[in-house]
């Protein structure tokens, strides 16, 4: 016979979902009302205004999609890409190969340019590509790169696609609340992100922008957007700035009672205050790795503060190490993707999580699993 299911407590340091404030769950068990209610109507105008403050952006399409990052990066390029479109998409680890994807899905071309898994994108190969293939309309790429641990300098690759009369569709799921992201002054056009990460709120929400320029590209398209769920003409009938609001979806309005509470906690602490902490406790996390012996896997000048990638010691089992630190300290961190599996740890310090008795945690753990 089922029965109900209790999880653990454990501390969440991987590369996502990360532990989540007790503030937002409290939120989330609020009492439920309807997705048309005139009280949440108000809710939503809020959720906008705060995710705006997140993206530094005044964007008028400022909203959260109800559905995961997957989901917004799907939005932005369903938007913004038609099919027989060219579009240059920049992978220097996994999230860059589910753009393409997202490309070559809609009937669009994918010119790629590749770099090595743990180093940033290189500016000039993106010049490169568009010299090569003028008619390109986008240009897409990872500014905070899951996979990897590594950073990539948006604010130039947002001006080349500038330069070149493309869009720039930035992947910035562990990016938000996290490191410095600034859509408007970097000229981003479609930056998507994910709940799960530094909002520290639960998984399952993606936080999007559109710049006014992506706005025209969308009522300007000839061909129907290749979603109905995700179509931005039909979902800002419900998400628009009207009191009066049109049916398009449910929205999961327990969830955005969560993301509400933790973007107020990231308006509280502030942007700064909440990158300088995510910097001082990746710096702490990194002399007590290295006092183990460890190595990390990215520059320093390319690390992100909040996703820490580890080089694996030879001869140890990844899975084995990983396996023991679930069992005996509850603790999680995230194994390598693609071509790093094996090969890496993904540490992850994240919103909530990122503080010095995790950092302590961590570093204790993995010491006593490795010892072993």
């Amino acid at each position: 016979m089922s029965r109900s299911f209790y999880p653990p407590v454990r501390t969440l340091m991987g590369p996502g979902p990360s532990d989540v404030s007790p503030r937002v769950l409290s939120a989330l068990s609020r009492p439920t009302i309807g997705h048309l209610d005139p009280l949440f109507v108000d809710l939503m105008d809020d959720v906008k205004q705060l995710l705006q403050y997140a993206f530094q952006t005044s964007n008028e399409l400022t909203i959260p999609i109800s559905a995961p990052g997957s989901a917004g990066m799907e939005a932005a390029f369903v938007n913004l890409v038609s099919p027989g479109d060219t579009v240059i998409v920049c992978q220097n680890g996994v999230f860059g190969g589910r753009m393409k994807e997202n490309v070559e899905r809609i009937g669009a071309t994918a010119i790629m340019v590749h770099d090595r898994w743990g180093d940033p994108v290189d500016p000039q190969k993106v010049a490169e590509a568009f010299k090569a293939h003028p008619e390109a309309s986008v240009l897409a790429f990872v500014h905070s790169e899951t996979s990897t641990g590594v950073r990539s300098d948006a604010q130039t690759l947002c001006a080349l696609a500038k330069d070149h009369g493309a869009l720039a569709i930035v992947d910035a799921v562990t990016t938000l609340g996290g490191i410095e992201l600034l859509v408007d002054a970097w000229g981003a056009d479609a930056v998507y992100s994910g709940t799960q990460k530094c909002l520290s709120c639960v998984p399952g929400i993606s936080p999007i922008t559109f710049s006014p320029k992506a706005i025209e590209r969308i009522q300007n398209r000839a061909t129907k957007v290749q979603s109905w769920f995700l179509d931005m003409q039909l979902v800002m009938g419900y998400w628009g700035g009207n009191a009066k609001r049109a049916y398009h979806h449910t929205a999961p309005v327990n969830a955005m009672y969560a993301l509400h509470e933790s973007l107020l906690m990231l308006e509280e602490e502030g942007l700064a205050a909440s990158f300088a902490r995510h910097r001082k406790n990746h710096e702490q996390l990194v002399a007590g790795l290295e006092s183990i012996g460890l190595s990390m896997a990215v520059d320093a000048e390319w690390r992100l503060p909040q996703l820490n990638s580890v080089l694996i010691p030879e001869g140890v089992d990844d899975a084995a190490v990983r396996g023991q630190l679930l069992q005996d300290f509850n603790l999680e961190i995230g194994a390598g993707l693609g071509e790093l599996a094996g090969k890496q740890w993904r540490i992850g310090l994240m919103g909530y999580g990122n503080n010095p008795v995790n950092v302590n945690h961590c570093v204790t753990a993995l010491g006593s699993v490795l010892k072993r």
